[in-house]
């Protein structure tokens, strides 16, 4: 079906808009002629000359490019510190666009966060230090705690190659334990009456030289009638994976279909036995429902990327994309998900494990997309989960190898034994051999070594410049001793001696 065909036989031209709108500060915006893959950064840089935003790496690390995106979500507004350099300005719309230049206050004086930035000499060549403003811009407006672990999580994705970080985790103190309100707090009500008048009820279609082809769907239906009309859908929320492909690849990537319009895939609800959570919740969003059912996910999930990535990456961009070191699929795997795949008058629920069939394949017919996961909601009184992360750094890094490991337990024993790795072969994969030999066992510490070995006979791990193959397995086999070390130091599981 050609461009022109689709609006005319899947959606009447009334029903879409042509244009996307947005506030950059106080100012509307809106855009009709443009490139669907141009990203934020270069739109502010070479639109609007505002070039106080940094290009450093250009794939999400460095957060010399970090923004403040602001939503009007249930009668707030929302705050969220974003990497501009992968961001696609599509995704504006309907929102709040705040850079370094809208800080100072309109009679001259700094913001705090700029002031405490230069009480404490935070900054020395300067090329970070927009990006630092807006990251403190963002935990000055979500109250963020002073304490040197928070501190430490919220700035990880902010990188300074020539001040150090104390005079940067000084000002961060300093203005986080003063918090007064500032001039956004002064116009609220007038911001959350102009991101209102921004939205409409029409999907937003953009067409660029017959080339680059945009839709923003608001209702699944018209996603549904978009994917099946284009079996080459690229499918977008955060786009922290597919922003690469642009800005690395060079790639002009058609059609795009975006769903951060669709609030029904950013639902999370507690549903008979299971957490479903939609595959549009963006994984910040997400660890504050998980994290107080299984408390070792927020070791991992605060190591997965930084907060700029992980107020845009989704839980189903993670999974959908089928990389075998992808951090969600091994804990969920071992937690027993599942993963809701619709289409057009279609629906089919898969165990997760199913859903991974070889390297970059899944199990994703044509015209079919992620809608949600089913995380089962496990007792703790009878149930141990863990789950490890291994990388070369602890913030900012793609797994070496990640482990995750949940034990069902009755009476001393084993009656339910779940392991998965990633990082272990070319997709997330149980370990059943090694759970066939310890159910239904009373474990001891021979056990736990023989365990080990049987993990040979499930993963034939390859060797790349994260790891050598002897390296993975062995990593594997420690993280299942430490699995029982743990447990057993918590009285958790009796494991006796030989």
């Amino acid at each position: 079906m050609s461009d022109s065909n689709f609006s005319k036989e899947v959606f009447r031209e009334a029903d879409t808009d042509t244009s996307i709108r947005f506030l950059l500060h106080t100012e509307a915006r809106e855009l009709t002629d443009f490139d669907p893959c141009q990203t934020v950064l270069e739109y502010l840089r070479n639109t609007e000359q505002m070039t106080g935003t940094k290009e450093g790496c250009a794939e999400g690390d460095c957060g010399a490019c970090t923004v403040v995106l602001v939503e009007h979500v249930k009668g707030k507004l929302h705050y969220k510190a974003v990497n501009s350099c992968i961001m696609l300005l599509p995704h504006l719309h309907g929102k709040q666009l705040i850079t370094v230049e809208h800080l100072r206050h309109p009679n001259g004086r700094l913001h705090p966060v700029q002031q405490a930035l230069v009480d404490q000499h935070g900054s020395q060549c300067g090329f970070c230090t927009p990006g630092f403003v807006m990251s403190l811009f963002s935990m000055y407006h979500n109250r963020c705690r002073t304490d040197r672990r928070t501190i430490d999580d919220e700035l990880a994705g902010n990188l300074c190659r020539c001040t150090g970080y104390a005079p940067i985790v000084k000002a961060a103190q300093q203005v986080l334990s003063s918090i007064v309100p500032d001039q956004f707090d002064d116009r609220e009500s007038a911001t959350m009456q102009s991101i209102k008048d921004l939205d409409t009820s029409r999907m937003v279609r953009v067409l660029k030289n017959d080339e680059q082809f945009f839709l923003a769907p608001k209702t699944v239906r018209e996603f549904e009638a978009c994917i099946a009309a284009y079996p080459d859908y690229h499918v977008v929320s955060g786009a922290t994976d597919v922003g690469l492909w642009i800005t690395k690849d060079q790639k002009k990537l058609r059609p795009l279909a975006y769903i951060g319009l669709l609030n029904s895939l950013k639902k999370i609800r507690n549903t008979n036995g299971h957490l479903q959570i939609g595959a549009g919740v963006a994984l910040n969003d997400a660890m504050k429902r998980l994290v107080p059912l299984y408390p070792t996910l927020r070791d991992l999930l605060i190591r997965f990327g930084s907060v700029q990535i992980r107020n845009l990456a989704t839980v189903g961009g993670n999974i959908a994309n089928g990389s075998p070191i992808g951090d969600l699929p091994p804990a969920f795997i071992a937690l027993d998900a599942e993963i809701v795949l619709q289409g057009q008058n279609t629906v089919r629920t898969l165990q997760l494990e199913n859903f991974f069939i070889d390297y970059g394949i899944q199990d994703l017919k044509p015209g079919e997309y992620v809608s949600r996961i089913n995380v089962p909601v496990h007792s703790s009184k009878d149930s141990v989960f863990k789950v490890y992360k291994l990388s070369k750094r602890y913030h900012q890094d793609i797994s070496a190898v990640c482990g995750a490991f949940f034990c069902h337990k009755s009476r001393g024993r084993i009656k339910g034994m779940r392991i998965c790795f990633g990082g272990m072969a070319a997709t997330p994969s149980r370990a059943y051999n090694c759970e066939r030999f310890l159910e239904n066992k009373r474990i001891t510490e021979l056990d736990v070594e023989q365990a080990c070995t049987a993990l040979k006979n499930d993963y034939t791990p390859i060797t790349d410049f994260r790891g050598t193959a002897d390296y993975r397995l062995l990593a594997a086999q420690n993280l299942l001793r430490k699995f029982f070390l743990e447990v057993k130091s918590k009285s958790q599981l009796d494991i006796r001696e030989d």
